[in-house]
């Protein structure tokens, strides 16, 4: 008789080690720090900052950039997962829902939607969606910065070799994302959107404090959510910076610019008719 092989048993490690002493402590005042830089970069903005937009051309290769990064992600995904599974054949990956994503996201989305109205329907749109996708990227490059060296559980022999593997095209996707906000018209750097960053680097701070632990328990998992709803919040700071006004002195100039080319060829049909009587 064959004997078959029992399956290994169920291994749910948490994603990340989590810091511990100096560590935490150093981890927590470099957070604070970065918090500080956004605070005083909100302080320093007095107008909205615009970004100089790419032309065509350009705009083009970063979305073909941007495509090939979300592609590279996902097999970069699968080889990390092959290779834990391979490692550890009992492994499941655990998984916290936060629920942040919903509603988080269709409140972003309809929000910038409706601040980006007046530029149109197409600028709407395009704000909507791309800042919607660079929203969650706000807190995702910190995030998997701190959490890159601790992942668990290790994959031998090379353990930081494949984190890399997993984390630089996250990285690139991340930036690609963000990137594309600089095609937005409507898009400007604010006072309160780097508030918000910093805010969300405070709920970091904190959360390295208590040694950055995974989202299991309620505090964790509190300072999880906040920092999420921070990173919307900014992204829909940045659309947030009263369009009305140059969406209204733009068709203010046209008009005017259609009245003054009305004017003078009205008075010289009036000077035509006055040089006949």
């Amino acid at each position: 008789m064959r004997t078959q092989l029992a399956p290994p048993p169920p291994y749910s490690p948490v994603s990340w080690v989590s810091y511990s002493g100096g560590d935490a402590i150093l981890l927590a005042i470099v957070l604070l720090v970065v918090a500080g830089g956004c605070a005083y970069a909100g302080r320093r903005l007095r107008t909205p900052l615009a970004i100089t937009r790419p032309g065509g051309t350009v705009a083009g290769f970063m979305i073909a950039m941007w495509l090939l990064a979300i592609y590279n992600v996902i097999i970069a995904t699968f080889v990390y997962g092959l290779q834990v599974k391979q490692a550890y054949p009992g492994f499941v990956a655990r998984h916290v829902r936060v629920g942040t994503f919903v509603p988080d996201a269709p409140i972003t989305f309809f929000l910038i939607l409706y601040l980006t109205r007046r530029w149109g329907w197409k600028v709407a749109l395009a704000s909507a969606v791309i800042g919607t996708a660079a929203a969650p990227m706000l807190f995702e490059f910190p995030f998997d910065l701190i959490v890159m060296a601790r992942t668990n559980p290790p994959i031998p022999t090379h353990p930081m070799l494949y984190r890399q593997l997993f984390f630089l095209p996250l990285f690139v996707a991340e930036f690609a994302t963000v990137s594309l906000l600089t095609l937005l018209p409507s898009m400007r750097v604010t006072a309160n959107a780097c508030y918000a960053v910093a805010g969300m680097f405070v709920v970091f701070a904190v959360w390295a404090a208590l040694g950055f632990a995974f989202p299991a328990e309620p505090l964790p998992l509190a300072l999880n959510v906040i920092s999420k709803i921070l990173c919307f919040a900014a992204a829909i700071l940045l659309f947030a910076w009263q369009p009305d006004r140059e969406v209204s002195g733009l068709r203010n100039r046209r008009r005017s610019n259609r009245r003054n080319s009305v004017l003078p060829s009205a008075a010289s049909k009036d000077q035509e008719q006055g040089g006949d009587a």
